[in-house]
């Protein structure tokens, strides 16, 4: 399949849905909305939406039913890198070719941009016009997916993780995991699952497809801390060799540079092996594994 032209149209369809859920607040509020736009229309490459998209087509469900909780997910994640960039975290001046919402908005109105997408994700997934065509059951499964990916057993527990083992060189390998599968994975994982529920996936291929995306989440951190590593600063959008620099506990820093990509790699062929139980409608998500190694941003 041709996995950029895919990739660019429901990157279109999800950037549309997402301008859909962005509230229009009134002039005392309007820097705020300006600070959640500047960060959430910054170009990302919208992996997790597409996942979830992917995941409901895979088990034979639509677009339509995943979409909502597909934009919410992305809410939640440009939260994450608002925060995420902040000086009492990463302490980042450049994401996506532009300077951090700190440094655009201030630290005060970045947290509170963050703080807006975090909310207004759970507004998209409980409003009364969600699909018909998914009923409430799903709806509950999947905003409990999210919202235990997106807390203190999930993404902020990793990044808490993160923070507390920066420049501890005697930190192993169970930590690095741990760091890896909660800060970036989770989230990736619940994509996949919650496309897959709303999308009406049976025991078995839910099963499978939670292999996949945590294969496939662990896989993408590693690409990025090689990316980190060796990449272009003009392709990344923010510079390079930070995480040697933060002394962060990474698979390159942990295992050295050809470790980290035969890992990388071994993952995404797992991944892409958990769907052999499905036709060719998941040959998105088996696009995609390969794509989490052979990016170059």
């Amino acid at each position: 399949m041709d996995l950029q032209a895919y990739l660019k149209e429901r990157s279109q369809l999800v950037d549309k849905a997402l301008e859909q859920y962005m509230p229009t607040l009134p002039a005392p509020a309007k820097v705020l909305e300006e600070a959640m736009r500047y960060s959430l229309f910054a170009g990302g490459k919208r992996l997790r939406p597409i996942l979830a998209l992917a995941a409901a087509e895979a088990v034979g469900g639509s677009v339509e039913a995943a979409l909502p909780a597909s934009c919410a997910l992305e809410y939640i994640h440009t939260y994450s890198l608002i925060h995420d960039d902040l000086p009492a975290m990463v302490d980042d001046d450049w994401r996506r070719g532009r300077p951090t919402n700190h440094k655009a908005y201030g630290e005060a109105q970045a947290i509170l941009a963050g703080d807006a997408l975090l909310t207004q994700a759970f507004v998209i997934l409980t409003a009364s016009n969600y699909p018909a065509t998914v009923n409430p059951e799903q709806i509950r499964r999947a905003i409990y997916e999210i919202a235990v990916a997106a807390g203190p057993e999930g993404m902020v527990g990793g990044q808490s993780a993160d923070i507390r083992e920066q420049g501890n060189a005697a930190a192993g390998p169970e930590v690095l995991t741990y760091i890896h599968t909660h800060k970036t994975g989770a989230l990736l994982r619940s994509a996949v699952r919650v496309g897959a529920i709303l999308g009406g996936a049976t025991r078995d291929q839910l099963a499978s497809l939670t292999s996949y995306g945590e294969k496939l989440g662990l896989a993408f951190q590693i690409s990025d801390d090689i990316l980190d590593a060796t990449g272009d600063p003009m392709l990344l959008g923010k510079p390079v060799k930070h995480d040697a620099k933060k002394q962060k506990l990474t698979y390159v820093t942990l295992c050295g540079l050809e470790k980290a990509r035969r890992e990388a790699a071994n993952l995404a062929k797992q991944a892409e092996d958990s769907l052999q139980s499905f036709s060719a409608a998941a040959d998105p998500l088996r696009a995609l594994a390969r794509f989490t190694v052979e990016r170059d941003h």
